[in-house]
């Protein structure tokens, strides 16, 4: 039985309006997941969103992936964990050491540089291309235009499974403008799994959408949102 705490009362709350914003987008609620982003967070507070039902944690820092490593997978049940910040090629093996995906491939040599340390140690590895829907600058990702080319390149090398893609959206307080760019991420998506090419039949996943625009992610087919704030409250940007 999982005690109510700020926590676990965020987490209901979170879960309750994906429910609602699937429903209003025609939709099941268990088509939608969420990676709960416990970046900055301590390894504590992070286990403790863990006990209330957080079954996937999104970090955006190996250091901080490996600093809360023994205290996460100490739990009875470990979450899986999704690297979803920016990776730099050397810390790659670390890495692959405790993370479950990465969700922010965007360029080539990366990916190869992933695969090469996947086949080494024997093991297989999800990932997703990180597009820059919105082209600010700020922003890391491939551009629309080169997504579909790098994603089919990715398909194809060893040690990995591309799943979909991820984006970070628009910063603008236009909805319209936010949806847009996730309608463009789904549209992405299905050029590349109708392309029919190797490693492309699994790669449906769309990792779109935030504590502030989730509603918007949804209603143009996000299967993952990444919910921070909404769950451990405001933290400075990393």
């Amino acid at each position: 039985m999982i005690t109510s705490s700020p926590v676990s009362e965020a987490i209901a709350a979170v879960r309750a309006r994906v429910a609602a914003a699937a429903e209003v987008a025609g939709r099941a609620p268990d088509d939608v997941r969420i990676l709960f982003a416990s970046k900055t967070v301590s390894a504590e507070r992070a286990a403790e969103a863990v006990l209330a039902g957080a079954e996937q944690l999104g970090e955006s820092r190996v250091q901080e992936v490996v600093a809360k490593a023994e205290v996460l997978g100490a739990l009875p049940q470990p979450p899986r964990i999704h690297l979803i910040g920016h990776l730099q090629s050397n810390k790659v093996n670390a890495a692959l050491r405790h993370v479950d995906c990465i969700e922010t491939i965007d360029a080539l040599p990366l990916a190869e540089r992933i695969s090469d340390r996947c086949v080494a140690v024997g093991r297989e590895l999800d990932v997703l291309v990180q597009v820059n829907v919105s082209g600010e600058p700020s922003k890391f990702g491939v551009a629309p235009d080169d997504a579909v080319e790098l994603a089919l390149r990715v398909a194809a090398l060893p040690g990995v499974r591309l799943r979909g893609l991820m984006t970070i959206g628009a910063n603008s307080p236009d909805a319209e403008v936010v949806r847009a760019g996730y309608a463009l991420l789904r549209e992405l998506r299905h050029t590349i799994v109708g392309s029919g090419a190797p490693g492309t039949e699994d790669a449906a996943e769309l990792s779109m959408g935030m504590s502030g625009d989730l509603e918007l992610a949804i209603a143009e087919g996000a299967t993952t949102v990444r919910v921070g704030s909404a769950v451990f409250g405001a933290r400075p940007q990393v």
